[in-house]
């Protein structure tokens, strides 16, 4: 069931606003909670801190109806604005430093990866929609990713969830696994440090990893990562295009508000003009504002629904981030 479908109103405007404060302050709140988590254990992406708040709530029966005009409202508009706000968190000259080799490994495993998961999510009976958000969870971002790319798909709010689920495990055991199998193959410092990236889910995650190597590894780690993000929006784009070329009723634009607005703010980033002040001060509210979005579409979920496909949907994500591991590995030895 969708936030619309459970409340039957759309977020109210003008004079209706009041109507959405109840809601914004609760999913404030929970963003708020999110964030102090993060800062006491970094590993903890505050997005998925927030999601899980928002499933506690609605299974814990506080899900009242003077709350989901606001929470209509953070999930949709707030949570596209938070995705500009990513934008920001880019440094595009540190990217290019990466240099063609490693650029274009990374690339070929994103799509590998994606592709990969997608195709065995359907083989496997998952919905379209539910397989085309795992595969954008593994191969770029995690939940930020699944959130941006359900804005031109068409998932249910379970379909979210359940990928958010997926990358969060996997994202967990790839921290344990990738230190320990570097070691194994007898992996440099910075050559660890750019699979760490190029394999990792969360950004969280990625720089736990690499603080814990070391700074060579975690500046490596970083820098792979946010290279990663930065190919959101193409692939939301080509995802878009896709559905409109496919017959999909539903059409959504080529090249959304949100997805603009995030390379235009990676370019502002990029020219060197914002005082580092309010890069920080635009880091905290976008990671503030995706939190209250994802405690919204948390609030509208169905746990049953969620635990019926988990089991496939995390199967279908353990092999596109096995795909997505090897190839950047192999291809990272290969080009550094």
């Amino acid at each position: 069931m969708t936030i619309k479908e459970a409340t039957g109103v759309v977020p109210a405007t003008g004079r209706g606003s009041p109507r959405l404060l109840p809601g914004l302050l609760v999913a404030a709140g929970a963003a708020a909670v999110g964030h102090l988590v993060n800062l006491r254990f970094g590993a903890a992406s505050p997005l998925v801190v927030a999601i899980v708040l928002g499933i506690v709530l609605t299974a814990c029966g506080g899900n009242r109806p003077w709350l989901r005009p606001g929470l209509r409202f953070a999930a949709t508009t707030l949570l596209r604005i938070g995705i500009v706000l990513l934008g920001l968190q880019l440094v595009l000259t540190d990217v290019v430093g990466l240099g063609v080799g490693p650029i274009l490994v990374v690339t070929l495993g994103v799509a590998a990866s994606f592709l990969a998961t997608r195709r065995v999510g359907r083989r496997l009976g998952l919905t379209a929609d539910r397989s085309l958000l795992v595969a954008t969870g593994v191969a770029i971002c995690g939940a930020s990713a699944v959130a941006a790319m359900n804005q031109v798909g068409d998932g249910e709010e379970e379909d979210v969830v359940t990928a958010v689920a997926v990358v969060t495990v996997l994202g967990t055991v790839s921290m344990i696994a990738l230190p320990a199998l570097g070691v194994l193959f007898g992996l440099d410092e910075v050559l660890l440090g750019l699979w760490v990236g190029a394999s990792v889910h969360e950004v969280g995650q990625v720089v736990a990893v690499g603080g814990a190597v070391g700074a060579t590894t975690l500046s490596a780690a970083v820098v792979v990562k946010l290279f990663r993000v930065l190919l959101l929006a193409p692939l939301v784009a080509l995802v878009a295009l896709e559905r409109r070329t496919t017959g999909d009723v539903r059409k959504p634009p080529m090249l959304p508000w949100f997805v603009v607005g995030f390379v235009a703010a990676a370019m502002l980033r990029a020219t060197g003009w914002l005082p580092t002040g309010v890069l920080d001060l635009g880091s905290v509210a976008g990671t503030i504002l995706l939190a209250a979005a994802m405690f919204a579409l948390g609030a509208a979920v169905n746990l049953r629904s969620v635990a019926h496909g988990g089991r496939t949907a995390l199967t279908a994500g353990t092999v596109g981030t096995v795909v997505l591991s090897t190839v950047t590995l192999v291809g990272l030895a290969l080009t550094t």
